[in-house]
């Protein structure tokens, strides 16, 4: 009982600091409250995981609102909100609030909320004003505490230990769609809620599709085989690609996976905190396009990953985010040749000062099956 007192302190200290943030965030915009329908968002800032609810926040006020099938798991979950249960219209449950709490300013959240869910708001609501929050919540999730970072590491040991398990089932004859459904058996095995995503599983030429979702094409001797997936685990998300060859791998690409990897490797040991997404970014795009392959690297290097699978920030040509400790970022070079195959090397890694954690533990070496 005490250690479950403990815990219970412990989680609402974490719910704490995230409500401080996030009203710092509403005085800087001159808010008086912020409205949080987005599910990742309200999860963040409550605990609650169901699949509705909406929070008003104030300075010193903080609801969740919720229909009948989530009252009492919302009450045991969201112990610093109070639960309000709406029957009939939500926006005249939100309207009462509002008015009691005496809000004329309102954040929303503008890249969640439809045009027309804003249109009835800006209709029914008694404020004066809706204004943007601009991300506040994004902002604050960017920054894993020590409580996220151990969910994702063990959502990344998860991902890992079924690229392990994996590497033992592939054989000539095997479907992309078998080799993915044995991954994610694997990931639901070991206690994942699911996949972070459609499970990549692109085989032979399919593998210069950076995003080739697992088909019905039989993996053959002499393939290349590129595997992008991840678990979730406690609601956070992990993400790793491996790619393999089944067979001794034909020249060229052994020549592309050597450039990934170098440009993987040097983009993870140059991850530092203070630099600028673009900036690690260029780390791996230097070195891909100087070895002759660049317009085959089309996509960004990486991408935060946390209750959502792709969220801020990024390794990208033309992100200025400056990288803060605890972030949580993939690094993902790869060359995609058509009519070739393609290669991609990922990790995911934690911002830390000059030493950036890598989570993933996979092996990076060149793969033979």
């Amino acid at each position: 009982m005490q250690q479950q007192i403990e815990n219970n302190q412990t989680g609402n200290n974490i719910y704490e600091k995230r409500l401080i943030g996030l009203r710092a965030k509403l005085r800087e915009i001159n808010a008086d409250a912020a409205l949080i329908a987005k599910r990742e968002n309200y999860i963040y800032l409550s605990g609650f995981t169901g699949t509705f609810a909406n929070l008003i926040i104030t300075q010193d006020s903080a609801f969740l609102i919720t229909d009948f099938r989530y009252v009492e798991q919302a009450a045991e979950q969201a112990r610093l909100f109070e639960i309000i249960r709406y029957g009939g219209k939500l926006e005249d449950t939100l309207n009462e609030l509002l008015i009691r709490k005496n809000v004329n300013i309102l954040g929303f959240e503008e890249t969640h909320l439809s045009f027309a869910e804003y249109s009835k708001y800006k209709e029914k609501l008694s404020v004066k004003e809706l204004v943007p929050l601009g991300g506040a919540v994004e902002d604050l999730r960017m920054v894993k505490d020590e409580t996220e970072i151990e969910i994702i590491r063990r959502a990344v040991q998860i991902a890992d230990n079924a690229f392990t398990h994996i590497l033992g089932c592939i054989k000539p004859g095997l479907a992309e769609v078998e080799i993915a459904a044995e991954i994610e058996y694997s990931m639901k095995k070991q206690g994942a809620e699911g996949a972070s995503f459609e499970t990549i599983v692109a085989s032979g030429l399919r593998s210069s599709m950076p995003h080739g979702v697992a088909s019905e094409k039989k993996v053959e001797l002499g393939d290349v085989i590129t595997m992008d997936f991840g678990a979730v685990y406690k609601g956070y998300c992990s993400d790793i690609t491996r790619t393999v060859f089944l067979g001794r791998p034909r020249k060229e690409l052994e020549h592309i996976y050597n450039i990934v990897l170098e440009a993987q490797l040097k983009s993870l040991e140059g991850a530092h905190k203070g630099l600028k997404g673009r900036d690690i970014d260029h780390i791996a795009r230097k070195i891909i396009t100087d070895a002759g392959f660049g317009e085959e690297f089309g996509h960004s290097l990486g991408h935060g990953v946390g209750l959502e699978i792709h969220e801020e920030p990024r390794f990208s040509p033309g992100s200025k985010q400056v990288m803060e400790n605890g972030m949580a970022v993939t690094v993902e070079p790869g060359i995609y040749i058509k009519g070739e195959g393609g290669v991609r090397i990922e990790d995911l890694i934690v911002i830390n000062d000059q030493n950036p954690i890598v989570l993933t533990k996979s092996p990076k070496e060149l793969i033979v099956l």
